[in-house]
């Protein structure tokens, strides 16, 4: 089924337009795809960025979904293509007066996107799809949300949302494996949760005091 793209902020869009069309732009890039390319570049796909900010202990330890993670809203992510092809990508970030140009860059998070997209295309539900980093795990997913028309800037993972771990993903998760958050957010709880302080030694039994050898006997000459 189809997926309903949100359209992102029109000051965020503007701004990558601009950074494509400044030469200075593109060349500090550190892409070679994208400056190797001939031809016009478009910035498509938009997706919101939003951030894990906080596990709470009922995410850790119920599958129910009980309880809410927080996210924020970090930015807006742009896939550069040229043709049908994708050689970038775009981030831009809020600022005080609205939404500026951060970076191109490239890597294996572009292909793994798109084929994570790709997924959600084949499933049987509309979803609204949005990224979601998890940076103390060094975790991206695109996560499907249930509700097309929410405001794709807003808004909290769902328990019956989806999300897809993009590769590469932290060891133990395996990345194009859907899960329904109820699932994932548990295991990823437990990743973010420090382990428990090691039990301290009890204390030593006080030194015994050495007792003094004998002078030794000294023979007679």
């Amino acid at each position: 089924m189809p997926l309903h793209v949100p359209p992102a902020p029109a000051p965020a869009l503007r701004s990558v337009l601009a950074a494509l069309g400044s030469p200075t732009a593109v060349r500090d890039a550190r892409t070679p795809a994208l400056q190797s390319v001939q031809g016009p570049l478009s910035p498509e796909l938009p997706l919101p960025v939003h951030v894990l900010d906080h596990v709470t202990p009922e995410d850790r330890t119920t599958t129910a979904g009980s309880g809410a993670p927080r996210t924020r809203l970090t930015g807006w992510r742009f896939l550069i293509r040229s043709g049908e092809r994708t050689v970038a990508a775009a981030d831009t970030m809020p600022t005080a007066d609205g939404w500026t140009f951060s970076r191109f860059f490239e890597g294996p998070y572009l292909p793994s996107t798109e084929r994570a997209l790709r997924q959600a295309e084949s499933l049987t539900t509309a979803y609204q799809p949005r990224l979601l980093s998890i940076p103390e795990l060094y975790m991206l997913a695109l996560w499907l949300h249930g509700d097309t028309e929410a405001d794709a800037g807003a808004g909290a993972p769902a328990p019956t949302d989806i999300l897809v771990p993009l590769a590469p993903a932290p060891p133990g998760i395996a990345a194009h494996r859907p899960h329904r958050v109820a699932e994932l957010l548990p295991v990823i709880g437990l990743r973010l949760t420090p382990p428990p302080p090691l039990p301290s030694a009890p204390p030593l039994p006080p030194a015994t005091p050495l007792t003094p050898a004998p002078p030794l006997l000294r023979t007679p000459a």
